[in-house]
């Protein structure tokens, strides 16, 4: 039998700006490593296509590719560290990559279905947004194949989508806010929204029966 399978909006971003605030310097570090990264191969990928053939540009891109999926996963995992009370650190970016191929065809089914989605008159596609936007959480956190976890997905956002629409329109909202603050605030809002997330999906998740 479903529970009651609404959620507190106002709880989330609460708990995401709380944990933001107290891990702050964390946070920061995260920033730093996305900077670098992207900086790196940024310059990779320029001394490349400028000195060898145009196969291992793609191989760069490849590459690229992997590392950020990488590095999505470990946000991922560190968020969910915060709502088990685990420790994090900030190498944890780098170790959840053992679903790297399911997270990444996730991803691609994903993407055909919400493109598929938005050809049919644009309101499939944002409810296919939102009925499969948990997928990436429960690869990582169940370690769920590619199609489990879309249909997973599907389960627990059923009966709040529209909930879970205005909630993405809010953390949104709480990121431009963050840009409009010279872009500093991004420091703080990414994460709490990032967080924010996360609670939702274990909310959600905790509240279908089954799992």
């Amino acid at each position: 039998m479903r529970k009651d399978h609404k959620f507190s909006k106002s709880e989330a971003i609460k708990f995401g700006l709380t944990i933001t605030k107290r891990e702050l310097k964390f946070f920061i570090g995260i920033f730093v490593i996305f900077i670098l990264v992207n900086f790196a191969f940024n310059i990779l990928a320029k001394d490349i296509s400028q000195s060898f053939p145009f196969y291992f540009s793609i191989i760069v891109t490849i590459a690229l590719s992997l590392v950020g999926t990488i590095l999505q996963m470990g946000l991922i995992k560190i968020s969910l560290n915060f709502l088990d009370n685990k420790k994090s650190q900030h190498i944890d970016l780098f170790t959840t990559h053992r679903p790297v191929f399911k997270f990444l065809t996730a991803s691609i089914l994903y993407g055909l279905i919400v493109f598929a989605g938005f050809i049919l008159l644009v309101i499939p596609g944002i409810i296919w947004a939102i009925k499969f936007q948990f997928y990436s959480y429960l690869i990582v956190d169940k370690e769920m194949g590619p199609i489990e976890a879309l249909k997973k997905s599907s389960q627990i956002t059923k009966g709040v989508k529209l909930d879970l629409l205005v909630f993405s329109f809010l953390l949104t909202g709480i990121n431009i806010l963050g840009v409009l603050a010279f872009g500093i605030g991004l420091i703080l809002t990414i994460p709490t929204t990032i967080i924010a997330t996360a609670f939702v999906y274990r909310k959600l998740l905790s509240k279908t029966s089954g799992v």
